[in-house]
């Protein structure tokens, strides 16, 4: 009886693999949602990159059509012999340095403190957050006035703090970087806070009411609970964070134009003016694969670290 029941289910039982049309035409839609980003896709980055790419082996400028003459690798032995580039990546490097510790350490603490509270995280989530979504230009027309000498907000408070002569940061060498890096650190430590956010709102409470039982303090709590917890929310953080600073152009472009002289002008500024204002695009498009494979680097080494990270565990 449960045999003669077992093949008939069997048997009545439809054809996964066999060709279903309401399946075909699902696929379909679903194909014509995709398509306009698609489009956008390649003609807007993966087109553009390609481009890139290839003119990077020819003189092309903007001031003649087509691709101009094969070069070879020319545009990247000249590059790599340029004392200007290689400044750029070391002020983008600066940059990453200023930024990247700050902004992973601070909205680490801050989130967790915000998920701490019992009232008002609605409040921190919005004053953390909204910086962020305001356009770059609007933050850097803040900052440089709060930078500016004699006048600015930076400067009266060093007035008040006894200093007759304020320095003006965004003037100064040595300091026109790190005015930058603050501005850039009040601006996007909303995004990485929420990150953090909603990988502590994850973790079950049942585990931090077992280890205060037990009589961890809210620092033991901290160190072998949460941060282990938010390890892989940690690395994204920490990745994206760097792919980022090392794509650094919008605040420095409008606070600075890259000077005082060439102290801040990083990679992107410096493949900007190449590109736009020496004409030279073969040898902007040879600047900017190398930051690409630069980034590349990065992320494949933050692949490998997650994949231990995952076998670790």
């Amino acid at each position: 009886m449960s045999t003669q029941t077992i093949g008939a289910s069997t048997t009545a039982r439809p054809s996964v693999r066999g060709t279903d049309p309401d399946r075909l035409r699902r696929t379909n839609k679903a194909w014509l949602f995709v398509a306009p980003f698609g489009l956008f896709y390649l003609a807007f980055l993966l087109g553009p990159s390609i481009y890139m790419f290839v003119a990077s082996f020819f003189d092309t400028s903007i001031v003649k059509t087509g691709l101009g003459n094969f070069i070879g690798l020319e545009n990247y032995t000249t590059l790599l012999s340029s004392s200007d580039f290689w400044s750029s990546m070391w002020h983008t490097l600066q940059f990453t340095l200023y930024t990247v510790p700050p902004l992973v350490v601070l909205s680490f603490v801050f989130a967790v403190l915000a998920n701490r509270m019992q009232r008002g995280q609605i409040f921190w989530r919005m004053a953390f957050f909204t910086p962020f979504i305001l356009p770059s230009a609007a933050i850097s027309l803040v900052w440089v006035f709060i930078f500016t000498a004699d006048t600015g907000l930076w400067a009266t408070v060093q007035k008040w703090l006894g200093s007759e002569a304020p320095s003006p940061v965004l003037a100064t060498p040595n300091l026109a970087m790190v005015g930058i890096a603050v501005a850039t650190v009040w601006w996007t430590i909303g995004f990485n806070f929420i990150l953090y956010l909603a990988g502590l709102q994850d973790i079950p409470r049942e585990l931090y009411e077992a280890a205060a039982i037990d009589g961890a303090t809210p620092w033991q709590q901290i160190r072998h609970l949460t941060i282990p917890l938010l390890s892989r929310t940690t690395t994204l953080v920490l990745l994206l964070q760097i792919i980022a600073s090392l794509k650094i152009f919008d605040q420095v472009y409008l606070m600075t134009s890259g000077g005082p002289g060439t102290s801040t002008e990083t990679a992107l500024v410096f493949i900007t003016k190449t590109g736009f204002t020496d004409y030279r695009i073969g040898a902007a498009a040879a600047a900017s694969f190398v930051l690409f494979l630069v980034i590349l680097v990065i992320a494949l080494v933050r692949q490998v670290v997650e994949r231990a990270q995952l076998k670790g565990a």
